[in-house]
């Protein structure tokens, strides 16, 4: 009999020890952080648009950036930018954006004036990787 115990009890060691060993199947974690990344830090505060000086204050547009690159002449066309008097036809990149008012705003709010007058621009080229207007310009007054 104490045999039969004593193998009982060997087999009893060694069933425990080898479900210990064994690797199990575990549900995977639950909540948030499960399989997941952190979320990305706050963006930093936007800064307050620039403002008008004499009261009331008023949002001052930002001026647009003009492009005035060009690889050929097809690059190039004659826009109106703006200036602080008014309309300004010159020549720039077909693509690039123009903004007269918010230039005009932007002269305002500074207190900057302009001198009112242009030359007409009929067509435009590409000079040395700049838009150019092509050919002789005629002064316009406004």
């Amino acid at each position: 009999m104490r045999l039969i115990a004593s193998i009982l009890i060997s087999l009893t060691i060694a069933l425990s020890l080898t479900s210990c060993a064994a690797p199990t199947a575990t549900e995977p974690a639950t909540g948030n952080l499960a399989g997941t990344t952190p979320p990305p830090p706050p963006a930093p505060p936007k800064a307050p648009p620039p403002m008008s000086s004499p009261l009331p204050p008023r949002e001052v547009r930002q001026e647009v950036v003009v492009d005035t690159s060009c690889k050929t002449s097809a690059d190039c066309a004659v826009k109106n930018v703006g200036n602080c008097c008014g309309a300004m036809p010159a020549c720039v990149n077909k693509d690039s954006a123009t903004d007269p008012a918010a230039v005009q705003a932007a002269c305002a709010a500074k207190g900057m004036m302009s001198v009112c007058g242009f030359a007409e621009i009929s067509s435009c080229q590409c000079d040395n990787g700049q838009c150019a207007p092509a050919g002789g310009a005629a002064p316009q007054v406004q």
